[in-house]
């Protein structure tokens, strides 16, 4: 059982891969008047951060921040943020602040990543990179609901439900886990992690460094992130691509169910890939057959798990494993010796890099601890445990690969507070400042996040459409006509006519 929290874990850290009474009062206002900002001092950053991050070196600094907006003289938190400055002073127009996802992904290091995974310098020449650990993350002044390496809690992806009875199950963890949280939270912080206030912070971070506005790049919930931060300060908004979309400024229950349609549209292209490799992998001869061996093998383990993972953790394997086309062989290995049944070669190729004793604290405990609490104080999720019921029976059906997973129950039915204000409406007047791209086939964001974002933003938006697959189209991906359109409007401003279908390279 150990092996299979590890396992879960591991995927959860890859993939990213409500308020009460005491905050009755509205937070202040995206308008109002800028307060004085601090002074910025850059210094070295943190050991993790410089090792992460050479052989580039960043600078990093702390920018206080309110903890509650609502009382922004009150209790001050500190964020971390990193600089990489651009490397042509005479070219430079400003910054363009980076975000990868999550909630619960440390930003620091991700200007050092783009540019390993090859950030035209044309960028790098006009920009100043900003990464950062968003509040309660990482360097950020972080969050704990107290999460161990035995938590029956692992991943932010409920398990697969086989039964009515397996989502019953989920409802006790998943109530045992909110509780957990609201125990561990003896500061009162973890209220006040939010999309809407995590943008008031970029907006603060701005100030503090001297600019009138910023531009943005954000993947996946980064996504959220800058489309809240464009509708809230459509003035400050500069150059705004939002890539791998979840389709508004939150994730609620339905974007949650569409990763088992993002499964649905992705597997496809790995069956394809291990079809023609059958000789090799045994795991069909046709894209027919190697989904029938996905169903094969999540039934097996449902009966009998092998080395500690069972049929959950299976889907849930398979389905971080879809988020790049370069995981596929590990992914068919995998399959490979659960269809044998081999322990020994499933223990090696599922092992956890970072296992810990259990009763240690998970180093998956702040990501686990901050995608809740972003996601549930956001916007408002069913409480009825039979509403979770009817939800994965009907996936189950439309969905089968995934669906009983992502329609299962989570910790935010039961959140100790409910939501201190609405989540931030999409705002389709200002500028048109928004790049949109999205992979056609992608696992947790699939291609309807951009159509949503699109419709919300009207004239302000153009998509790029990719035929590709994978999470991650900028620099991550690589495809070139997304990588040059995304690259002019970064530069010279240039963005398309229209929306734009990119072919596959």
């Amino acid at each position: 059982m150990k092996r299979q929290h590890s396992v879960g874990r591991g995927l959860a850290l890859l993939a990213v891969l409500g308020l009460g009474g005491s905050l009755a009062t509205a937070p202040a206002p995206a308008a109002a008047e800028e307060p004085r900002p601090p002074q910025v001092e850059w210094g070295q950053c943190p050991d993790d951060v410089v090792a992460e991050a050479a052989p580039t070196e960043l600078r990093c600094a702390t920018v206080p921040v309110p903890l509650d907006y609502a009382d922004p003289e009150g209790e001050q938190i500190g964020l971390t943020v990193s600089r990489l400055a651009a490397a042509d002073p005479e070219k430079r127009r400003g910054v363009l602040m980076l975000n990868p996802g999550g909630p619960g992904g440390s930003g620091l290091a991700l200007s050092a990543l783009l540019v390993a995974q090859g950030l035209p310098s044309s960028v790098t020449d006009r920009y100043d990179l900003i990464g950062m650990d968003t509040r309660g993350i990482g360097h950020s002044s972080p969050v704990s609901c107290g999460f161990t390496a035995d938590s029956p809690y692992y991943a932010n992806i409920p398990p697969y439900a086989v039964d009515d009875a397996a989502v019953t199950a989920q409802a006790e963890i998943a109530e045992q886990t909110a509780e957990q949280c609201a125990s561990n939270d003896r500061d009162g912080r973890l209220r006040h992690l939010t999309t809407a206030n995590t943008a008031r912070d970029l907006d603060r971070i701005r100030a503090a460094l001297g600019e009138e506005k910023t531009s943005y790049l954000g993947y996946s919930y980064g996504t959220a992130l800058g489309a809240a931060y464009a509708s809230m300060f459509p003035e400050r908004a500069d150059r705004i691509v939002l890539d791998s979309n979840i389709g508004d400024t939150h994730l609620d229950r339905d974007g949650l169910r569409r990763y088992a349609l993002g499964m649905e549209q992705t597997l496809p292209d790995f069956a394809k890939w291990a079809a023609r490799r059958h000789d090799s992998y045994g795991l069909g001869r046709t894209p027919g057959q190697v989904r029938a061996s996905y169903f094969t093998i999540a039934g097996q383990l449902d009966k009998a798990p092998v080395a500690g993972i069972d049929g959950g953790v299976f889907r849930l394997l398979t389905f971080g494993h879809l988020f790049k086309q370069t995981q596929y062989a590990e992914l068919a290995q995998t399959w490979q010796a659960m269809l044998a049944g081999d322990a020994a070669a499933v223990r090696e190729l599922t092992a956890d890099q970072q296992e810990s004793a259990d009763g240690a604290l998970s180093p998956a405990d702040n990501s686990l601890t901050v995608f809740l609490a972003v996601t549930c104080n956001d916007v408002e999720w069913p409480e009825d445990v039979d509403t979770y019921r009817r939800g994965v029976a009907e996936d189950r059906g439309r969905y089968p690969l995934y669906g009983a997973a992502a329609a299962n129950i989570t910790p935010c039915a039961f959140w100790s507070h409910a939501p201190a204000e609405p989540p931030v409406k999409i705002d389709p007047e200002g500028p048109r400042n928004v790049l949109l791209l999205q992979n056609q086939r992608d696992v947790p964001t699939p291609h309807r996040g951009g159509e949503l974002l699109r419709e919300k933003f009207g004239d302000r938006a153009r998509l790029v459409s990719v035929d590709d697959s994978g999470h991650g189209v900028y620099v991550l991906g690589k495809n070139s006509c997304a990588l040059n359109t995304t690259t002019r409007y970064l530069v010279e401003g240039e963005m398309p006519e229209q929306d734009t279908s990119c072919p596959a390279d």
